[in-house]
């Protein structure tokens, strides 16, 4: 039965291919995302205006996230705060400019701070954290990893008009001076000057422009 219905809904599909423009279905694309964008916006503890993400996305405890005007986040964007986890209790700050763009995949992780400032252009599948499982010592290796406390090191800031490449990971307690610029598939763990351009794992500066 299942098998048949299924021949039924690809025929259906397939004809409705034919009847509609390929146009029409970027049309409703569009309006889908922007029902489910202006029904998720209203739970965030602040929302500029102009600022919009692209379905699909994933948000867990909005009301920790205040963002300015004119933000903009392709497909994909993941952004948890954490108010509670497995008996432990965060306060959570995540702050986010004016002006700033992320593209497809990014995951932001926030139990204490992270600061991205205005003007920020970021690339796809970055990873910006401020907290780990656990504290990475050898008392940690007694306790299975999924299960070990999230602990973080310290905030997360990064400055006005920085340029964050392709695949990067900015770890706990690091801060990015302004107009730096970060080369793809780097690993940040360490702060990062103004006016640097910086990329490896970890990241070392190659210049300072």
């Amino acid at each position: 039965m299942k098998t048949v219905l299924l021949l039924i809904f690809k025929v259906i599909a397939q004809l409705v291919s034919y009847a509609l423009p390929y146009r029409f279905f970027g049309i409703f694309n569009l309006f889908i995302n922007t029902v489910i964008w202006n029904s998720a916006k209203r739970k965030f503890g602040a929302m500029g205006k102009g600022s919009y993400i692209e379905w699909p996305f994933v948000i867990n405890d909005p009301e920790n996230i205040f963002i300015g005007d004119n933000f903009s986040a392709a497909t994909q964007l993941r952004i948890e705060t954490f108010n509670s986890y497995k008996g432990q209790s965060f306060t959570p700050n995540l702050i986010i400019g004016d002006n700033v763009i992320l593209n497809n995949d990014c995951h932001i992780g926030c139990i204490n701070r992270i600061e991205i400032g205005n003007n920020v252009l970021g690339a796809s599948r970055i990873f910006i954290t401020d907290h780990y499982h656990g504290q990475i010592s050898s008392e940690d290796l007694d306790v299975l990893a999924a299960k070990r406390p999230l602990y973080s090191k310290g905030a997360v800031i990064i400055k006005e008009n920085v340029w964050i490449g392709e695949g990067v990971v900015i770890l706990p307690n690091v801060t990015i001076g302004e107009n730096a610029i970060i080369g793809a598939n780097s690993v940040v763990n360490k702060d990062v000057p103004a006016n640097a351009v910086v990329a490896g794992m970890p990241a070392k500066i190659i210049k300072i422009l």
